[in-house]
């Protein structure tokens, strides 16, 4: 079984200083981090996910910005896959599919921000193409919405996300679980 693990958006924007600061920025990308610092040991294949707005108004993400910019923690080496997208589903209008085929893996690692968007809907989509999927809770993050006229805290937004893909959808495990049942 080839595990592939894909970081998603893990961006500047997200950061401290950034144009949509989220909860835990930080944290979540030094623990994504250590998955890519496993990956890159392990010779196993990874794909960075960055995304770019091309919506009419879109305030984050813009092309030619510092906030664009994958954060230095996770940063690729040179030739380190890295696909653009423009939707909150990673295989939307990219080459993740075709790329994770060839790569022959059957079972991908998603971490990256924000839980509740992009992260929810990669995993879903990789889901619904037959990938098994892991979900390193520790090494994402997100941050408060708003419904109803109230505020759910950054924190039950990852919570209930996470309880959502973990009952249908893929392992929601910590990065130290991930890494144990990945080949050294």
């Amino acid at each position: 079984m080839t595990t592939a693990l894909i970081l998603v958006d893990i961006q500047n924007d997200y950061f401290p200083g950034g144009k949509n600061e989220l909860a835990g920025p930080i944290e979540a990308s030094l623990r994504a981090r250590q998955l890519l610092d496993h990956f890159r040991q392990a010779h196993l294949p990874l794909v960075h996910i960055q995304h770019v707005a091309i919506r009419p108004g879109a305030k984050t993400f813009l092309p030619g910005t510092p906030g664009v910019e994958i954060h230095e923690n996770v940063r690729p080496l040179n030739g380190e896959v890295v696909f653009q997208k423009n939707y909150p589903n990673s295989f939307r209008d990219t080459p993740l599919l075709e790329h994770l085929k060839r790569e022959g893996a059957t079972r991908v690692v998603v971490c990256g921000m924000m839980t509740h968007m992009c992260v929810d809907a990669t995993t879903r989509a990789a889901f619904d193409f037959g990938f098994e999927c892991f979900i390193a809770h520790d090494a994402c993050a997100t941050k408060a919405l708003t419904f109803g006229g109230q505020t759910i805290p950054a924190q039950h937004v990852h919570g209930s996300f996470l309880a959502a893909l973990g009952a249908s959808y893929g392992k929601v495990l910590s990065v130290e679980q991930i890494i144990e049942q990945l080949p050294a």
